[in-house]
């Protein structure tokens, strides 16, 4: 019983851990697919002629 408390409690540090990377990882990702949004919309500005 002892034993499998303290491996519960291990694994949910780790999944903890792993939230707030994925979290981490996940804003990044957002952040790059806003720039590129942004930077296709100024090339196709720039690039567009009627």
């Amino acid at each position: 019983m002892k034993m499998s408390s303290s491996s519960s409690s291990i694994t949910m540090g780790v999944s903890k851990r792993r939230i707030s990377s994925r979290g981490l990882g996940a804003a990044l990702k957002e952040q790059r697919a806003r720039l590129y949004i942004i930077k296709r919309c100024v090339v196709m500005l720039l690039c567009w002629h009627d």
